[in-house]
């Protein structure tokens, strides 16, 4: 029988353990060894402001990865400082998607929101200490008095406010007395540092808004830089995991968990290379306006780099994992091609994925000298590399389906598939036929393909053992089978690099990257398939099931769209295999 092939999400587990040491695990070592930290504590802390691409899958693996493998702790932590930007529903995501990958918060799931009491009074307290002020000046002044790389930025007139006004404003912003965007408190650092991030940082900014968590109880909300290096010291964070573009933001990093009272050692920022692959983007504004403007279905499009729309293609949380692990951690950013990732899916899937025959562009074949209204049953295994995962059985009789491109009126040179009088084929498992013919409608086209097979070949192999010369052919019962709409799905983006300067990525579209195909034909088993995954719960929180059709590649039932009334497949990948190893 064709058995399920999706599993719950506590199913899931990490399997693959990390070999070689990377950087981050040699300054861990070290950091071990002298003594500054006594143990490792690591976390994920995403804005709820969108799903979790595959970019975010290398920091949950390498964060979760990092903490499983010393024996420390591991936190989700949620930077929820945006109340106009975040929702409930990312939030939920991010939990479905973490979990999905394998990664175990066990009871440390934390919100930035939980601190914000807290980081009011750290911020009161820089300004007691004459490290913070209230700035009247607008964004755009802001900006101006920042200067730039080459010239030093010049001092607000506001800078030099007694600690008593600062202190009487501040809490007036707290109450409420003044509109979005009139006051905001910023770190008193140096105005002349060559690094534009610590000429006097935004610490607060008002924002009237409801929080997803705290209602209206805020107006004023802390800066990312603010909050996140203090959440890490609050709970006890020892290396802070983040991606290269922060780098420039680690001394101010610093400067913060270094003039606060914490009563927590200080955690480490250490950077790495976020993920990059070719023919997508990573960015969340631009996936968030691939939804918006409605030209992907959802956050969980097939062609979307979203986890949960690799999930809803057929991506495995091991290939995945495998993937991650395979690329390593580094230090420069590097762009991988989107093959590997295909190439690591297709290795994961040829050992786990169901084999089952499908007929995507179908045109009958009739089998003339086999008697009508007659059929057999043939046993066929799921997986050839694999015997414990047993055979089902299908139905042969005088008429099946098979592929358009199977045959052709007038073959090509090395043609081997049907034509008339060609050489015998293969029906996969069943019996060897030859072509005789075809039947055409009034335009010419053709619509039935006939042939005779050969009594002596059940299960596809003569009797006298006589070489066969022509290909091996899947196909299904037209009397036993079923419809199904299928989608095959390609890159999201015909530019290698839709991100790259001087681009609009909304111009670099691929529109070829779906094409729906109506009226393909299934074994029948697939609905009893279909059923048991009707009765899932949360269909999108996990792997569908997915199967390999023979000659043509993995497909996986649609998380959404699929019932067992309307069967639908997604494309997961294709057989071939064009990633150069």
């Amino acid at each position: 029988m064709i058995k399920n092939s999706f599993k719950p999400e506590e199913e899931q587990v990490m399997e693959n353990e990390v070999v070689s040491k990377n950087f981050i695990e040699t300054e861990i070592d070290k950091d071990l060894a002298e003594g500054v930290y006594d143990t490792v504590h690591t976390r994920f802390p995403p804005e709820p402001n969108g799903y979790l691409h595959i970019g975010h899958a290398k920091s949950i693996l390498l964060n979760y990865g990092l903490a499983k493998k010393y024996g420390g702790k591991f936190n989700l932590r949620f930077d929820d400082t945006n109340p106009t930007k975040e929702e409930t529903e990312y939030v939920e995501s991010i939990r479905e998607d973490v979990r999905w990958l394998g990664g175990d918060w066990q009871d440390r799931e934390f919100y930035a929101s939980n601190y914000f009491e807290k980081l009011y009074e750290y911020a009161e307290q820089l300004i007691k200490m004459g490290k913070a002020y209230v700035d009247d000046l607008s964004a755009e002044e802001i900006r101006e008095y920042r200067g730039t790389l080459t010239e030093p930025g010049r001092e607000s007139p506001y800078r030099n406010r007694s600690v008593e006004e600062n202190l009487d404003l501040f809490r007036r912003m707290r109450a409420g007395a003044f509109p979005d965007g009139v006051r905001v408190l910023r770190a008193k650092i140096d105005m002349a540092s060559p690094n534009l991030v610590m000429r006097d940082p935004t610490l607060y900014r008002i924002r009237h808004a409801e929080h997803h968590r705290t209602g209206n109880v805020w107006c004023i909300y802390p800066m990312y830089d603010f909050t996140h290096c203090l959440s890490d010291s609050l709970e006890g964070i020892t290396h802070s995991l983040c991606s290269l573009e922060y780098e420039i933001h680690r001394p101010l990093y610093d400067w913060v968990v270094s003039n606060v009272s914490i009563p927590y050692y200080k955690p480490r920022q250490i950077e790495f290379a976020r993920l990059g692959i070719d023919h997508t983007v990573m960015s969340k504004r631009k996936l968030r306006q691939l939804v918006e403007e409605k030209l992907v279905s959802g956050w969980d499009d097939p062609r979307m780099p979203t986890l949960c729309g690799l999930r809803r293609r057929g991506y495995t949380a091991r290939s995945i994992r495998n993937f991650c692990e395979r690329i390593g951690v580094a230090k420069s950013p590097n762009t991988v091609e989107y093959g590997f990732l295909e190439h690591c899916l297709r290795e994961d899937l040829n050992a786990t994925a169901q084999r089952t025959m499908a007929v995507l562009h179908p045109v009958k074949l009739t089998v003339t000298n086999y008697p009508e209204g007659q059929s057999e049953t043939f046993t066929v295994e799921n997986n050839p590399t694999d015997p414990t995962q047993g055979t089902h059985e299908i139905t042969f009789g005088r008429h099946l389906w098979i592929e358009t491109e199977d045959f052709l009126e007038m073959p090509i040179p090395k043609y081997k598939r049907l034509y008339p009088d060609g050489p015998e084929c293969r029906l996969k498992g069943a019996y060897l036929i030859r072509c005789t013919g075809c039947v055409k409608d009034e335009n010419g086209h053709v619509t039935e393909v006939l042939c005779e097979y050969d009594p002596n070949s059940r299960g596809g192999d003569p009797a006298d053992g006589r070489k066969v010369k022509g290909a091996t052919l899947h196909w299904v019962d037209a009397d036993n089978c079923l419809d199904a709409e299928v989608r095959l799905y390609d890159n999201l983006f015909s530019d290698p690099q839709p991100d790259g300067p001087d681009k609009n990525f909304l111009d670099c579209l691929n529109p070829d990257s779906l094409m729906v195909l109506e009226g393909c034909k299934v074994e029948r088993a697939m609905v009893d398939v279909a059923r048991d995954f009707d009765r899932v719960e949360n269909r999108t929180g996990i792997n569908a099931p997915t199967f390999q059709f023979m000659r043509t590649g993995y497909f996986c039932m649609d998380n959404r769209d699929c019932t067992a009334d309307h069967l639908v497949f997604n494309r997961s990948v294709s057989l071939k295999d064009s990633f150069k190893k």
